[in-house]
């Protein structure tokens, strides 16, 4: 009988329904780092979000079978030591491909309108001082006609430029850094990077695409351009985009992820950075609306399932 163990089940607000087999079913709400070798012996199979799957702690589990990870990103199992030992790695996708696209461009509504700037004034008495009906401490851009740079063309990036259509965008869709000629309908990451007017990046997490956005490529953007980030905070150097945006290098950013989470001593979260206009912050929620955390679920136990079965879906190794 298969022993299913979940390490963070307090990340999901949803009605797991369990796997139509006999199974042993232990659930944790929450689990520190140093606790997670303890917690696995004896799993068959192992329900992990964001908490680290080592080569070490792998090699440690002789009884695991399969991870199952509550999520898409899969940056925090080592893959190659599941390879090496036989352990079956499935992720969830798809389920965000509503509510992670509108998450974006509520933030890009809420940089390139001032809405955060605009109600701090109204709530610190500024249009009740006003000599008119209005005024126009912060400029205010339209999306349309904006051009948009999408890096990462799977379920997530597909969402947003459907939505910037709407908006009557401009959308191109990047070519990773450092490849050769583009693929066809692409354009090259260092052209992308001088044109957009907003780059919004949904790429995984690795060693090919870590600080993929550094100094050097903050440098390259338009000064006025906006920076959206609801992948993964490694992907970008936030000590380089701090300092960017304290500079005016380029016009603003807004991130639902950093490279730590919970988070330490970031130099984003400076009180002069959150206080500013040009900068938003939210605590990695853009894939979490009620109905997408139900997908994500369901999924989950499919994959479960469909393992069991003998027919796995959804590998990543």
């Amino acid at each position: 009988m298969h022993r299913i163990v979940t390490l963070e089940s307090g990340a999901l607000i949803a009605s797991v329904r369990r796997p139509a087999f006999p199974h042993d079913w232990v659930e944790h709400t929450a689990t520190r780092q140093e606790e997670v070798a303890a917690r696995l012996a004896g799993a068959t199979i192992a329900i992990v979000n964001k908490r680290l799957l080592t080569a070490e702690i792998i090699t440690g589990l002789p009884s695991l079978q399969m991870v199952a990870i509550a999520a898409t990103g899969y940056n925090n199992v080592d893959l190659e030591a599941c390879r090496a030992h036989g352990v079956v790695v499935s992720n969830v996708r798809g389920y965000a491909r509503e509510t992670v696209p509108e998450h974006v461009f509520a933030l890009l509504l809420a940089l390139s309108r001032q809405i955060g700037p605009f109600h701090r004034s109204v709530a610190a008495g500024r249009w009740q001082r006003s000599a008119q009906f209005c005024y126009f401490d912060y400029p205010i851009r339209d999306l349309s006609g904006q051009t948009l740079a999408i890096l990462g063309s799977g379920v997530l990036g597909e969402g947003v430029a459907r939505l910037a259509e709407a908006f009557r965008m401009k959308v191109i869709r990047v070519e990773r850094k450092g490849a050769g000629q583009p693929r066809e309908g692409y354009v090259p990451f260092e052209e992308a990077l001088r044109v957009a007017d907003i780059l919004s990046l949904h790429c995984p997490l690795d060693e090919r695409t870590r600080h993929l956005i550094g100094a050097t490529e903050l440098a390259a953007m338009k000064p006025g351009a906006l920076l959206i980030n609801t992948a993964r905070g490694g992907l970008v150097d936030e000590q380089a985009l701090a300092e960017a945006l304290r500079a005016g290098t380029i016009g603003g950013a807004g991130f639902d992820v950093l490279s730590e989470e919970p988070p330490g001593d970031n130099p984003l979260l400076a009180p002069d950075l959150l206080e500013a206009g040009n900068f938003i912050l939210t605590p990695h929620v853009a894939w979490s609306s009620g109905d997408a955390m139900q997908a994500l679920a369901d999924q989950l136990t499919g994959n479960i399932e469909a393992f069991v079965a003998g027919s796995p879906r959804n590998r990543v190794a």
